[in-house]
């Protein structure tokens, strides 16, 4: 099974989330970026009709085929600033 996972990290003079390297709009607020990225991976988990689907790699190249609407990622948040304070927060870091 394929596994995303959304970072939330700072971006763009606020916050934003991540997949991989693509950024999501940037948020004002830590929380908002955080709730946004939550709500994203919680959409990802909904079920719907199978379709014929386009979207772009990370080098701008399109790409067309066939999603099975069934066929659901596991997610995943992580918090980029809690890795951050936690880093700080360990002796020798």
């Amino acid at each position: 099974m394929v596994k995303v996972v959304y970072e939330v990290v700072p971006h763009d003079g606020g916050w934003a989330y991540r997949l991989g390297d693509v950024y999501s709009e940037a948020f004002p607020t830590h929380s908002e970026a955080l709730e946004a990225a939550r709500i994203v991976a919680a959409e990802q988990q909904v079920g719907g009709d199978s379709a014929e689907i386009s979207w772009q790699d990370d080098k701008g190249k399109w790409h067309e085929e066939y999603a099975e609407g069934g066929d659901r990622p596991e997610t995943e948040v992580v918090d980029g600033n809690w890795k951050t304070r936690s880093a700080e927060a360990s002796p020798g870091a």
